[in-house]
């Protein structure tokens, strides 16, 4: 998806009284219903630490994560931290698609220079589409390994994991960073799997942020915040420059339903480390889900008042075993209405969208941070696309929802000249279409799991 906080405030004095004799009996309905809700997910062990009271209001989430006006202390992180080692994941599940012939479509792309009488170049021509959308974002895939096993990423029966000697090398990545980066790519944003399980990833930040000198502008992360926090500084200091963190409820209880593993605090400290760094913004991903964390988009949203975050909000959207429904999507004008009415005046104020943003982007009156929202099912922003995704075993995806796949990887290890490489990825861009096909037909297309494209 993949593209937050996941520690939670102590209550306060006040909070902890009032909830004290009915808080085992309030985890036990959130769990209730948000298993009933994920359509039987597997079963866990959950952590045997005192669940943590969730903030029951917008005011009360601005305490989340600390250091705030009138706010209380953070709560430590959780007693039953998750283990940044990925566990195997070797349940088989339908192939992905097939992707097409490098040796083709480079043949086709020879021809086609040949009428035309003209080579594709390493430039912006190389990333254009034929609706005139230049490809300036390319988004890499670290790993398909990762710690947690949220499960709209994870199908219940898990992934068949591509063999390692199958995966991009670092030198293979590098090479195709600067190919892109010398065609116009200026942002890159290392995604997963859980990228910060890639051992070499402090070096490989430093490889890519040494790309400035050739117009990179931005190096980013998306991570679950795992083991996140204790990076960071080494992350920051070879060149990492924007960090996004994914969490999808304050509550660590309800965490471990989703995530289907323990590990809230340690997310929540992630982003207070980010913070204390100087990231501005931390973006913090939540994908909605109705009748399952809905109830918390105010709650996100106050966690900006007094914070550099941003929130982003992200549609439900429809990947291959994550049993997608439009019941579960909660829609961005939905969303839009629920935050104005829990912030009766403090009216939304819309914001400039920077060229290629796809969310759209909006400050509550008085408060430091912003809350945005990804509309990739009611309201796609397909026109003004700028992104390529280059997954983990090579393959170069030209649109998230999109079948169609060519493996830059055995067209590498097969003999490919950077020159050839150019050609087939041109063609690969001119192959993009205007838009994808709508939300159910793209529930019915045939697509990767979450965890293998990256979000």
């Amino acid at each position: 998806m993949t593209e937050g906080c996941r520690n939670s405030a102590s209550a306060s004095p006040s909070e902890a009284a009032s909830s004290s004799s009915s808080s085992a009996a309030a985890a036990a309905a959130v769990r209730s219903r948000a298993r009933e809700a994920l359509n039987r997910a597997p079963p866990y062990r959950p952590s045997t630490s005192a669940p943590t009271s969730a903030p029951t209001s917008a005011t009360a989430s601005a305490s989340v994560l600390g250091g705030g006006k009138g706010c209380g202390s953070a709560a430590p992180a959780s007693a039953a931290p998750a283990t940044a080692r990925a566990q195997p994941q070797h349940a088989p599940h339908p192939a992905a698609p097939a992707p097409m012939d490098w040796r083709d479509m480079l043949h086709r792309a020879r021809a086609a220079e040949e009428a035309e009488g003209r080579r594709v170049a390493l430039g912006p021509a190389m990333l254009t589409d034929r609706f005139s959308r230049l490809h300036t974002y390319l988004r890499i895939s670290l790993t398909e390994r990762c710690n947690l096993r949220c499960t709209y990423c994870m199908p219940d029966e898990g992934v068949a994991l591509t063999p390692g000697g199958q995966l991009l090398t670092t030198p293979e990545i590098m090479r195709l960073a600067r190919l892109f980066v010398s065609a116009g790519v200026t942002k890159v944003r290392l995604t997963g799997g859980e990228p910060t399980l890639r051992k070499d990833l402090p070096e490989l930040v430093g490889a890519l942020g040494a790309l400035r000198e050739q117009g990179l502008r931005s190096v980013g992360i998306t991570s679950n915040g795992i083991v996140l926090g204790r990076q960071l500084p080494a992350l920051q200091a070879a060149g990492l420059t924007a960090v996004n963190v994914s969490l999808d409820t304050l509550r660590p209880e309800r965490f471990e339903v989703l995530a289907r593993r323990p590990g809230h605090g340690r997310v929540m400290e992630s982003i207070r480390t980010a913070v204390g760094l100087g990231y501005d913004p931390v973006k913090i991903n939540v994908v909605v889900m109705r009748g399952v964390n809905d109830d918390e988009v105010p709650a996100f949203a106050a966690l900006t008042r007094e914070q550099p975050l941003n929130v982003r909000f992200i549609e439900y959207m429809p990947f291959d075993g994550n049993v997608w429904s439009d019941r579960k999507m909660v829609p961005f004008a939905e969303l839009l209405s629920r935050i104005q009415s829990a912030f009766p005046g403090q009216p939304l104020e819309r914001l400039d969208d920077p060229r290629g943003e796809v969310a759209k982007n909006y400050r509550l009156q008085g408060h430091v941070g912003s809350v945005s929202f990804i509309t990739s099912m009611t309201d796609h922003f397909c026109g003004d696309c700028n992104r390529l995704r280059l997954m983990a075993d090579g393959s170069l995806k030209v649109c998230l929802f999109g079948a169609s796949e060519v493996s830059l990887r055995d067209a590498m290890r097969g003999g490919a000249s950077d020159q050839d490489l150019a050609a087939i990825i041109g063609a690969a861009v001119g192959r993009k279409k205007a838009a994808h096909a709508g939300m159910h037909s793209l529930a019915a297309m045939p697509n990767r799991p979450m965890i293998t494209i990256g979000g």
